[in-house]
């Protein structure tokens, strides 16, 4: 078993503090709370080039843009406590062939956490979350990134092995026989689910994994919401806000409202031309003027982080890394918001619709 080596900021935050020009009220809060993702993406490099999750990296060949954000030792050495780790879908696969490819891939991406147990477990639920975070390790989800991995049908759903997958984005970026994507294309404009879609929909709720919004298109998105068990709360794991910043990917006021009425929550990513910013890298503030408008619209209960880190986004270029997260925190302070409010985001507002979906 590896064992990984990362330097404990919970032993000095003055220290830690001092290293990101912040406050040490801003590190002591950090380290308080429930640190959770909604979407890393860092899975898919070790698929395509090998990258190797388990040893620390310094940015990749592009100055950490497109990857090279995350790694395991970075994780642990920024007191990340949680995270959905993704698989992503590989759209021109055949139908025929993307189930069995996924299960590979859950199997492989399994086996990177086995092998470093005593820092990461795989996590299905709140309480295995809890247990783990106890026991000083990080809670690994697991998700998927397009439902076209499973979608010869919705029976292909029942291949998911013993509850391992806790979110499933509809679509990616490529419109599928379930539903059209939000980025931009000529192909379907003005539909939304498909009959196929709408059973996919009914038989993730029966299952109670989460159905995530990321990347529909807004006639999907309500489609969805239309059909969704309004007793079990929705996702968005990783968007912006159109408020903010008027731009394809990001969800309107009536999409947020739509999720909070569900008891579910928004993360908000890291992409900085999402956020309104040059793209090759805007600044933190950003993250949290969407997040602020998150909590004017539909109140504090109801927004999160899904960086997307890893998934090839040039993020702000003072939030490259976890290592960079307790800004975040600085920033918060700096809009008089309470420590109660920024613990929700960091991870509350997840576990709480995480318990609310599986206990």
């Amino acid at each position: 078993m590896r064992r990984l080596l990362h330097t404990d900021h919970r032993s000095d935050p003055a220290g830690w503090a001092r290293a990101l020009g912040i406050s040490r009220e801003a590190v002591e809060i950090y380290l308080a709370s429930d640190v959770i993702d909604l979407h890393l993406d860092s899975f898919i490099w070790n698929r395509i080039f090998g990258y190797d999750l388990r040893r620390r990296h310094r940015g990749g060949p592009f100055g950490a843009r497109f990857l090279g954000m995350v790694d395991f030792p970075r994780v642990r050495e920024a007191c990340m406590t949680g995270g959905i780790w993704v698989i992503t879908t590989n759209p021109l696969r055949s139908v025929g062939r993307r189930p069995e490819v996924f299960l590979e891939n859950l199997r492989r991406l399994q086996g990177i956490f086995e092998s470093v147990a005593n820092d990461f477990e795989v996590v299905r639920n709140a309480a295995e979350y809890r247990k783990a975070r106890a026991a000083g390790r990080h809670g690994a989800f697991i998700g998927i990134q397009g439902g076209n991995a499973l979608d010869r049908d919705a029976d292909d759903l029942d291949l998911i092995p013993d509850d391992l997958v806790l979110r499933v984005t509809l679509v990616h970026l490529s419109t599928s026989r379930i539903g059209v994507t939000s980025a931009p294309t000529l192909s379907r404009r003005g539909e939304g689910l498909t009959a196929l879609g709408r059973e996919y929909v009914e038989r993730l709720n029966a299952k109670k994994i989460f159905v995530d919004l990321a990347h529909i298109n807004r006639e999907g998105f309500f489609d969805a919401v239309a059909v969704h068990d309004p007793s079990q709360p929705l996702l968005v794991t990783h968007t912006g806000v159109k408020a903010v910043t008027d731009h394809w990917r990001n969800l309107d006021d009536a999409q947020l409202r739509a999720v909070a009425a569900t008891g579910g929550t928004i993360g908000v990513m890291y992409q900085s031309s999402f956020l309104g910013e040059p793209f090759w890298g805007g600044r933190a503030e950003a993250v949290v003027r969407h997040l602020d408008h998150i909590v004017q619209t539909v109140g504090d209960d109801h927004a999160s982080l899904g960086s997307d880190w890893d998934g090839a986004i040039c993020p702000p270029r003072d939030l490259q890394t976890p290592l960079d997260l307790p800004r975040l925190v600085e920033l918060c302070l700096h809009r008089g918001w309470s420590a109660d409010r920024i613990q929700k985001i960091l991870g509350g507002n997840f576990l709480r619709v995480v318990e609310a979906l599986r206990g």
